[in-house]
């Protein structure tokens, strides 16, 4: 099994950005996806998952209405699109096989970094 994100990078506040997260190696549609993320000196944040059966997704209240989680079932791939991106969202953030609000994810890829910067 493997993940892979990409799309991180420099963005000024209030600008946006999408991660995407390819799978490989599992079927996003049998799984919860999720996105965590960790800023330096924190513990990991559970972000946003996407439920493999039905597409329900879940949000940290932190981002609620600023990101979107979806999914493109034929590239096996999970996106994570960031709206109105502000200096606490800089992070380095990781897509996992995982439910949602977990913490401690069993498994993760390498993650993108995110900064938010003027």
């Amino acid at each position: 099994v493997q993940l892979v994100e990409s799309g991180g990078g420099l963005v000024q506040p209030g600008g946006s950005l999408r991660l995407s997260c390819a799978a490989s190696g599992i079927t996003i549609t049998v799984v919860y996806m999720s996105w965590v993320r960790q800023a330096p000196g924190r513990e990991l944040e559970w972000v946003s998952s996407i439920n493999g059966a039905d597409a329900t997704t879940y949000y940290a209240d932190s981002v609620k209405g600023r990101f979107t989680i979806s999914r493109d079932t034929a590239k096996n791939t999970v996106y994570l699109q960031m709206n109105v991106l502000k200096s606490e969202d800089t992070a380095r953030y990781y897509c996992a096989i995982s439910p949602p609000y977990n913490t401690r994810p069993s498994f993760r890829g390498l993650g993108t970094q995110v900064t938010v910067s003027s």
